[in-house]
């Protein structure tokens, strides 16, 4: 369902953010086309998390303008906002899975709050979906029960419910192992190459973004100070991009 087919996916205009005195956005200006894959780079604590949960709507600005599709989603009403975050799927970065609920469970949320589907063709969807994360084997676990790379692959499998547009992503590979993040990062790819999804991913490893992104942009104290290909960015003679990509490639 593309309707703004002639739309970016998302489209970000002077996006202000400030917690007390810490200004942690200061004027982004930032265009996603539909189908893009974009890794969001920088230093702890310079704003990408705050950009993703601005996005779809879990904290506001204190200025800009945030479009998706087309459509202005700050200000919403709460009804046509919800409307607006069911053509996104957010993967957490600790994936955020409900304790009290089972693998199963975790997946079918969505489904059941946001569908009138019965409960045959939600199971169906909620093994297909962990199916295809390679989850199917622990339907009936409890989420204290599986690893935290286990985790990811079920906050993935429950993003995918709605079968969105748009997927936002926070460190989707942070404090895994090598072997278990290539196979997040092929499992993502692999999604966004046979979906057409948009994709906004906020990590620190370049390995990922070597693997994941078409494009990348790179924030320091508020700003945008670096966008372009992995290679554009190694290539930069600007001090801090320069040095952030050679610590990164030493990990």
């Amino acid at each position: 369902m593309k309707e703004n087919g002639d739309k970016p996916a998302v489209q970000i205009k002077g996006l202000r953010k400030s917690f007390g005195r810490q200004t942690v956005l200061d004027g982004i200006d930032l265009e996603v086309p539909q189908g893009e894959t974009l890794t969001v780079l920088g230093r702890s604590g310079t704003g990408k998390s705050v950009l993703l949960k601005l996005i779809i709507g879990l904290q506001q600005p204190d200025a800009g303008s945030i479009e998706i599709f087309g459509q202005e989603v700050i200000g919403l009403p709460v009804a046509e906002l919800n409307q607006i975050r069911k053509r996104i799927g957010f993967l957490f970065q600790q994936a955020a899975l409900y304790d009290s609920l089972t693998v199963a469970e975790n997946v079918a949320f969505p489904l059941r709050r946001h569908t009138k589907m019965n409960d045959d063709e939600i199971n169906d969807r909620v093994r297909e979906l962990l199916a295809r994360v390679g989850m199917e084997k622990d339907v009936q676990k409890m989420p204290a029960d599986i690893s935290g790379g286990m985790k990811k692959r079920v906050g993935l499998a429950r993003a995918l419910a709605l079968d969105p547009e748009v997927m936002l992503l926070d460190e989707p590979t942070a404090g895994l192992d090598p072997i278990t993040t290539e196979e997040i990062d092929e499992l993502i790819q692999g999604l966004n190459q046979e979906r057409g999804i948009t994709s906004i991913v906020v990590t620190h490893d370049l390995l990922s973004v070597r693997r994941l992104a078409d494009r990348i942009v790179m924030l320091k104290e508020g700003h945008i100070v670096a966008e372009g290909g992995l290679d554009e960015l190694r290539r930069s003679r600007d001090p801090f991009v320069a040095e952030f990509m050679h610590a990164g490639s030493q990990e």
